[in-house]
């Protein structure tokens, strides 16, 4: 089952999404359509990344491939993927992004729609309600499948843990981006608290425990994934805020310097004014801040705005802060006795998730 893990999760969505689009149908036709939407939506692009860490720590923690469990065990892992799909339509519509993976975002599609039929009312609401409500199915389903994965119930008793926290710290994490965008908090602090409980945690940390946990993985063990979570996932963050800023979007799919316009104070950001203040150069302070949060900024705004970044170094100490996350990931993770090949694997995950270009 290892071979093309994301593939096999991928079918394994299909096939769970085409049973609730059906009962969907019963209900309603229109209502159906909306989630087919949602449908296509989930299977039409990612990594797979949350389900590939739970999968490779439920076989750390001494889970069979090709035991009893293992068909479960993805169904359960598959679940984390309707989570993301929940966390990326409602950011998508929180931060009024047009394109995601390189198409129109659910929030443009259904506003799209509405213009195309000439709908009553108007299609920026009805696009926001009807992403506000898929992001909600989303998780909602995201539950279901869990518990309908067919884990033995004890197995299931121990992944609530780690599902529990993991769904509370995403809006939490969801929450403070929003909060510090309106507040204007400039800490690096702050910028790392959001990266810690908005990526961090239901990117990396959760879904590593939940295949632990699904194991009966001991105390130590789950300390050590937990940790190596944790460091893996804010460098998965930091990673994502530099190509929010310089990616190339015909490989990110979506526009470079959105970041800026939607005003996220980033680590990024925060070490740029950091070192802007310590030079006192109002000059860049001014930069910076004139493009966050603007709309409207154009390339000519944004990429004077890069040089500024680049200039203060503001990148090169987020590099340097990616570097030591993974080292230090890659170190907790020798320190406990896993299961091979599965703690290769981890480790060979942690280096290919920090150190991507989209």
């Amino acid at each position: 089952m290892d071979a093309d893990f994301p593939g096999r999760v991928r079918d394994t969505l299909a096939d769970y999404l085409a049973g609730r689009q059906e009962e969907c149908a019963r209900l309603d036709p229109g209502f159906a359509e909306a989630a087919g939407e949602l449908r296509r939506f989930v299977l039409g692009g990612g990594k797979r990344i949350r389900p590939t860490f739970a999968w490779w720590a439920w076989q750390a923690a001494g889970g069979d491939p090709d035991g009893p469990e293992a068909d479960a065990v993805l169904r359960a892992a598959s679940a984390l993927e309707l989570i993301q799909g929940c966390a990326l339509v409602h950011d998508d519509l929180i931060d009024e992004s047009d394109t995601r993976r390189g198409n129109p975002t659910v929030h443009r599609r259904f506003s799209d729609a509405h213009d195309e039929k000439g709908w009553r009312g108007g299609s920026g609401q009805f696009g926001m309600s009807a992403a506000v409500l898929l992001g909600d199915l989303a998780l909602a389903w995201a539950d279901d499948m869990l518990h309908a994965s067919g884990l033995p119930t004890d197995s299931l008793q121990r992944a609530m843990r780690p599902w529990r926290a993991m769904r509370t710290e995403m809006l939490a994490g969801q929450y403070l981006d929003v909060f510090s965008q309106v507040r204007g908090d400039e800490s690096a602090e702050a910028a790392l608290q959001v990266a810690e409980l908005k990526s961090a945690s239901y990117t990396v940390a959760r879904p590593l425990q939940l295949g632990a946990e699904i194991a009966g993985a001991d105390e130590a063990t789950l300390a050590a994934l937990e940790s190596f979570g944790h460091d893996v996932g804010v460098a998965f963050q930091l990673r994502d805020d530099l190509l929010g800023v310089f990616g190339d979007p015909e490989v990110t799919g979506k526009p470079a310097g959105d970041d800026l316009r939607e005003g996220k104070r980033t680590l990024l950001i925060a070490e740029a004014l950091e070192a802007a203040r310590a030079q006192n150069d109002e000059r860049a302070i001014r930069r910076l801040r004139s493009v966050l949060g603007d709309p409207d900024a154009g390339e000519e705004e944004i990429d004077a705005a890069r040089a500024v970044l680049r200039r203060l170094d503001a990148v090169t100490a987020v590099e340097h802060r990616i570097s030591k996350l993974t080292t230090s990931a890659i170190s907790t993770l020798r320190s406990v006795e896993l299961a091979e090949p599965a703690a290769t694997r981890l480790g060979d995950l942690a280096v290919a998730v920090t150190d991507r270009t989209h």
